[in-house]
């Protein structure tokens, strides 16, 4: 049974910083890029690509919105996924979501994820 648990949300002021975590069982992990989502009911529950990160952590890529202050990253040895998140806006407030891709190379679209993790919550005060 493939499971992906992501932790680490919250509530933080505009400008600060958090670190979600997705841990992922039950999978080649190693053998799939992964990749981190948002949605706001604000933008009708779309999936927005955030970051995305290849099967062996050489290649990562970014949304414009989030370039130069969100990073990914992965342990393969742990099965865990990362994101770290600084200069947080208040625009950033979203449910995140990790995903797991079937492919090993970055996948920016949502149906290129083949399962997915049920979401942490991030909360940005202005």
């Amino acid at each position: 049974q493939v499971q992906l648990v992501e932790s680490g949300g919250g509530l933080v002021q505009a400008g600060g910083s958090l670190r979600l975590s997705c841990a992922a069982s039950g999978l080649a992990f190693s053998r799939r890029s992964m990749g981190w989502f948002r949605q706001t009911p604000a933008k009708g529950h779309e999936f927005e690509f955030v970051v995305g990160i290849s099967a062996s952590g050489a290649s990562t890529m970014s949304a414009d919105s989030v370039r130069g202050r969100f990073t990914i990253s992965r342990d393969n040895a742990k099965n865990t996924i990362y994101l770290q998140m600084n200069a947080l806006k208040p625009e950033d407030t979203a449910t995140y979501y990790c995903g797991a891709a079937s492919a090993t190379y970055v996948q920016m679209t949502s149906v290129a994820y083949e399962y997915w993790g049920q979401g942490t919550q991030v909360t940005v005060s202005s």
